[in-house]
């Protein structure tokens, strides 16, 4: 039996090659997720999918790795994915989830329940780095995926935007940590702080800095030690026809799967 010839899409080719190849090849709705917070040790885990229209009309202006957009950038580019998208979604997974179900059990489960919130299902996913699967959808994790497709390069601007916007959010209430300034991450600032004033409630106990002035040896206060073991809650289609938000549950880890510096396909099926 003569299998399909292999593509191999290079990453000099621009972001919107690998959609396009795979739009050729007949999957003609590409998803992309992504995550923002992982590294950070306050705050909630977001988790973002996006499916971009093809052609023209999915080419969004000034698109790139969120990390790599200023925040007005960020906030432009945001508004044209969610102006131009097919479908997206947006789960939040508290702090509290994170120290209960682990990091990276709340953030394979957060990328799959994105994933299946979209309105419109996708033909193919690809994910920034971890492997997503249980979606019944071919799939391919692709290393620095958010510099290499644009419909990742998508969903990592809107989770990153969505959980910048919830920590300043969060700095009104916790003034003390300059969370607005850097959104949780382990920065000099938010070190001398914790050390001050100690961890708040938005901190991740399981994390070693946050711990280790707890004094509580990564347990958390009583309101944030985790629940009982639960299944995951099947989604709820709802929201506004393109976009929604939710909240994940843990689930069991995957190892994660990368791609090197080139993507390849064999047969359109990673």
């Amino acid at each position: 039996m003569l299998t399909p010839p292999r593509t191999v899409v290079r990453r000099e080719a621009g972001l919107y090659a690998l959609e396009q190849a795979l739009q050729r090849r007949g999957f003609r709705h590409v998803a992309g997720a992504d995550e923002a917070g992982r590294g950070a040790c306050a705050g909630p885990l977001v988790a973002a999918a996006a499916i971009l229209p093809a052609g023209r009309r999915g080419e969004i202006e000034g698109l790139a790795d969120s990390k790599l957009l200023t925040s007005a950038a960020r906030e432009r580019v945001y508004d044209l994915v969610v102006q131009r998208a097919l479908a997206y979604a947006v789960v939040v997974v508290p702090a509290e989830e994170v120290d209960g179900r682990g990091l990276h059990v709340c953030n394979v489960s957060a990328l799959r329940r994105a994933l299946a919130s979209l309105s419109t299902r996708p033909d193919y996913v690809l994910t920034d780095g971890f492997r997503v699967d249980g979606l019944g959808t071919p799939g391919l994790a692709v290393w620095k995926g958010d510099r290499v497709a644009a419909c990742v390069a998508a969903a990592s601007v809107l989770a990153k935007v969505t959980r910048d916007r919830i920590m300043v959010e969060l700095d009104a209430s916790f003034p003390d940590y300059g969370f607005a300034e850097h959104k949780g991450y382990v920065t000099a600032e938010h070190s001398a702080a914790l050390d001050r004033h100690g961890p708040c409630v938005e901190h991740r106990f399981s994390y070693v800095n946050v711990a280790a002035v707890s004094g509580r040896s990564a347990r958390p206060p009583r309101s944030r030690r985790p629940l009982p073991e639960r299944p995951d809650e099947a989604v709820e289609r709802g929201g506004s026809p393109r976009g929604t938000v939710g909240v994940a549950l843990g689930d069991q880890p995957r190892p994660p799967v990368s791609v090197g510096e080139d993507v390849a396909m064999e047969g359109g099926v990673g």
